[in-house]
């Protein structure tokens, strides 16, 4: 199988996975967002695998999943922020592909740094789209978009479920990070 094919398998089947996983919640938050055991880990996975582009759009796709199969929708551009945008932000993890590699079946605690590093920046541009969408779409009565008051709220409520998701996903991902570095990230090796 080429590389080009053997991508596009690995994102069908991650995204699969990723959907299968975020069926199963641990949390569910009033207006959309939830803990899951780890439904973002099969995309930054293949991000860190193929590279951030590759990944943002993997990220993009599974989170039209996300928004089709159950979306909290208000308003088409809250849709957007909430779902492909957050999503695809996880593509993001893909900037750490080359520092991954180079630690693949010879360091498992350098392996874990540097998933853990680029998960945390992955959800940190996520949490930004949905910060953004609470404050624009979702802010307390009487709060705008240049209050304190709108952006706190946002933060709290969108922190509240991905600190969880954020703490899972390292956990799963440190216990997987040699299976991982050895069956699945060496591509070429």
């Amino acid at each position: 199988m080429n590389n080009k094919t053997q991508m596009i398998v690995e994102a069908g089947l991650m995204i699969a996975l990723a959907t299968i996983l975020s069926q199963f919640k641990i949390f569910r938050m009033p207006a959309g967002g939830s803990v899951t055991p780890g439904s973002m880990i099969p995309i930054l996975i293949f991000a860190m695998r193929w590279g951030w582009k590759q990944g943002c759009f993997v990220g993009v796709v599974y989170g039209l999943f996300q928004m089709v199969l159950g979306g909290y929708v208000i308003h088409p551009m809250q849709a957007m922020l909430d779902y492909p945008i957050a999503f695809g932000c996880l593509g993001f993890a893909g900037f750490a592909k080359n520092s991954v590699q180079q630690v693949v079946n010879s360091d498992a605690v350098k392996g874990i740094v540097v998933t853990t590093g680029a998960t945390v920046i992955a959800i940190i541009f996520r949490m930004m789209a949905h910060v953004l969408s609470g404050v624009i779409f979702f802010a307390p009565e009487g709060a705008t978009f240049t209050t304190p008051a709108a952006w706190t709220a946002s933060i709290a409520y969108n922190g509240g479920f991905l600190v969880a998701e954020l703490a899972i996903t390292i956990v799963v991902l440190s216990l997987l990070m040699k299976p991982i570095m050895t069956v699945y990230m060496a591509k070429e090796a």
